[in-house]
């Protein structure tokens, strides 16, 4: 017997989802943090703040409770301005925001702050949240859109605003969106997918929705989406309404299009064997949740989502 939905949502608020007292708790950390960056690097000629988005799953609503597998995460994404994009480097900027961050919290341990790729991070050891501070260079001809820097000296063109709008237009459309995405996290980490980021997955979620519709039943649409990606094989093009623009090409074993810049693929990282061993998981985790579904049982599905699945009330 398929789970209902009023299972499958008690599972996502109970087990899934960023409860109210911690998102509020998040969001006052990282407002602080906000606050004293910006008194910091107040006044200073050479690098010029215009604005500070929370981004990513956190600000998407997509983002998964703690726990020893899912980590806490907000992007804070500082738009720098009068800045030449041609010439200024990822590692420039970091180093800037790293001593501004030095100098917030100087009891803070060396290790508490992390140079990335695209990201300086700061952990905060006692909500277990990390905040990764983005910087980009915004366009002054386009709202929104800005350069965003790989520490190889890369650049790509990126629009914050525009990805948080591509999720609520997505959960407008369909009010068990959010639901899903996160379910389809959740399955991603049980099954140790690392190549698979949260975004791949709201991306390939939004292509499923797309391609089948926000039907009624939760379960069916989440085994559509491992159904997808295991007869696909993800080796299909992926794009979006949205990528109105000239599109790149792309040889990658991969390619979803970022909705906001269609000369980007997302996915452009994960390997022919990473392909391989994602779309086998899919197949195997779609066998079992057929199995759980018309078995009506419990323990098959913790194959698909780990231990701590539970449909019931809290």
């Amino acid at each position: 017997m398929p789970l209902t939905n009023t299972a499958l949502l008690n599972y996502d608020h109970n087990v899934l989802r960023l409860s109210a007292d911690k998102r509020k708790e998040y969001h006052e950390q990282v407002d602080r943090l906000v606050s004293e960056l910006g008194k910091t690097l107040k006044g200073r000629a050479d690098i010029k703040i215009t604005r500070v988005l929370k981004a990513g799953s956190f600000a998407k609503f997509t983002i998964l409770k703690k726990t020893s597998q899912d980590p806490v995460d907000v992007d804070l994404v500082i738009y720098v301005a009068g800045v030449d994009p041609d010439k200024e480097t990822l590692e420039q900027l970091l180093d800037d925001i790293h001593a501004a961050l030095v100098s917030i919290y100087p009891s803070k341990s060396v290790e508490d702050f992390e140079i990335q790729r695209k990201a300086a991070t700061v952990k905060f050891v006692g909500s277990g949240l990390y905040v990764d501070i983005v910087p980009v260079v915004e366009d002054p001809y386009r709202p929104g859109y800005g350069w965003q820097y790989d520490r190889d000296g890369g650049k790509i063109e990126t629009n914050p605003p525009g990805h948080l709008k591509f999720i609520k237009d997505r959960k407008d459309t369909d009010r068990h969106f959010r639901t899903l995405v996160r379910m389809g996290k959740r399955w991603s980490r049980h099954a140790e997918l690392s190549a698979l980021k949260g975004f791949h997955v709201e991306l390939i979620m939004a292509h499923v929705l797309a391609k089948y519709g926000a039907t009624e039943s939760i379960e069916k649409r989440f085994r559509d989406f491992l159904l997808y990606i295991a007869q696909s094989g993800l080796k299909e093009k992926i794009s979006f309404p949205e990528n109105t623009g000239v599109q790149g090409n792309f040889t990658d074993p991969v390619v979803i299009l970022d909705p906001v810049n269609s000369e980007n693929n997302v996915t452009s990282r994960i390997t022919e064997a990473e392909r391989q061993e994602i779309v086998k998981a899919a197949g195997q985790s779609w066998e079992d949740a057929n199995y759980a579904s018309a078995e009506d049982d419990d323990d098959i599905w913790k194959e698909v989502f780990g231990n701590r699945f539970s449909v019931e009330e809290a």
